[in-house]
């Protein structure tokens, strides 16, 4: 199963959406991005983790699954691309590709050298619309083809499994 390693702090400062929410709730805009990170999951078939930097906070750090979505928060005076680079060593095999989203350059560097690929918070943007998109278009064909659908028995055969149904 392929992986897909997010920047969590990345993702909300790069995203318009997301940039809006930061200031006023972060809490808030957290919770939009692993909702996203979700339908991503569902629709594309990876194991998604979220990791949220807290190098300024104490603590062990903790993990947390949220609709089927992995989501880290280090530990004290461990940074998110610091946990991202261990994990893409942990998770990183001949049948794993990982992927991790981020947009610091430096990081990218440093997980290219590690044998894992990169989605910009651009493109996982785009990627992440398309995906929307994909699944709007899936609704609106599924209902049309639900609407034009033939009965599988004719109004006759259907009246006499009916009876035979209730033993008449």
């Amino acid at each position: 199963m392929d992986v897909l390693l997010v920047d969590g702090y990345n993702m909300i400062g790069d995203w318009p959406e997301l940039q809006v929410l930061k200031d006023k709730d972060l809490d808030q805009a957290r919770q939009i991005l692993i909702e996203k990170m979700a339908e991503y999951k569902a629709y594309r078939g990876y194991r998604v983790i979220v990791v949220f930097d807290a190098y300024e906070v104490k603590g062990l750090g903790s993990e947390d699954n949220k609709y089927d979505v992995e989501i880290i928060y280090t530990r004290e005076k461990e940074t998110a691309d610091e946990c991202i680079e261990r994990l893409v060593k942990q998770l990183k095999n001949v049948r794993t590709k990982v992927y991790v989203a981020t947009s610091d350059y430096t990081e990218q560097r440093t997980i290219f050298q590690q044998g894992a690929y990169r989605k910009s918070a651009r493109e996982l943007e785009l990627e992440i619309k398309h995906i929307q998109a994909e699944i709007t278009e899936d609704l609106v064909r599924y209902k049309a083809q639900k609407q034009t659908r033939q009965p599988i028995v004719n109004d006759t055969v259907w009246e006499a499994l009916e009876k035979m149904r209730r033993g008449e």
